[in-house]
């Protein structure tokens, strides 16, 4: 199982001060380090964190690939299309929200969505939809040209203790679902050390998508070390899992 580190809460601190430091290029190392698989970032239209030149120096000097989550608007498509991340997950953006608050409507917007996709994939840019665990949104993702799926894991991660074993089971099913139709399958948001498990032990996921809880714990022991304790979690799951 993979693991895809967002950096974008390191660019969050950055901002704050307008300054130079820390440095999400320089987070992105100490991932690759740790055993990340790629970097995640999400360049918003308001340019709240990350900024396009954190992408283009990125884009060149990161071996592990990019992962560039963005709204699927010309802008941000012409963007994609000028840096080449390894792939572009397409995500809802509203500019009030502290941080991404549900998965893409792609079932409503299959027109624009599929137009998105079909562009960037001529591009050479694979696209990932960042859906709710449901099967329409899931099937209107294969319909668009989506080659892969990132289950949106907020109703699990911030579930109580007693639903939370439901919508576990929610997120399985929605992964079975998407490996029936041939798509891969990725999850992520709001995942921690303490809840990371039970996520990382369903088969047909192939990678996990984390940030803040890494980023916070990297404060602490650093990001290389944080990076390779969330892995270490992960892999413990797919033993106890196996």
């Amino acid at each position: 199982m993979r693991l895809g580190v967002n950096v974008d809460h390191v660019a969050t601190v950055r901002q704050a001060r307008g300054t130079f430091e820390p440095d999400p290029v320089a987070a992105a190392y100490a991932a690759e380090r740790g055993g990340a698989a790629h970097i995640t970032i999400h360049l918003r239209e308001d340019r709240r964190h990350i900024q396009e030149r954190d992408l283009e120096i990125l884009s060149r000097t990161v071996a592990i690939g990019i992962d560039l989550e963005m709204a699927a608007t010309g802008d941000m498509v012409a963007v994609a299309l000028k840096y080449k991340p390894a792939f572009v997950t397409l995500v809802p953006e509203r500019r009030e929200e502290l941080t991404t608050e549900g998965g893409l409507d792609v079932a409503a917007g299959r027109k624009r969505l599929a137009d998105v996709v079909t562009e960037l994939g001529e591009g050479g840019v694979p696209v990932s939809t960042f859906v709710e665990p449901a099967e329409e949104q899931i099937a209107a993702s294969r319909e668009v040209g989506a080659a892969t799926v990132e289950i949106h894991t907020g109703s699990y991660a911030n579930a109580a203790a007693s639903e939370r074993p439901a919508r576990r089971e929610e997120m399985a099913a929605a992964a079975r679902f998407a490996a029936s139709l041939g798509l891969r399958v990725s999850a992520g948001h709001g995942l921690t050390y303490y809840n990371v498990k039970p996520a990382a032990a369903i088969p047909e996921l192939e990678e996990l998508n984390i940030g803040h809880s890494i980023v916070a714990r990297a404060m602490f022991v650093g990001l290389e070390e944080a990076t390779r304790q969330m892995l270490a979690l992960m892999r413990q799951a797919r033993v106890g899992f196996e």
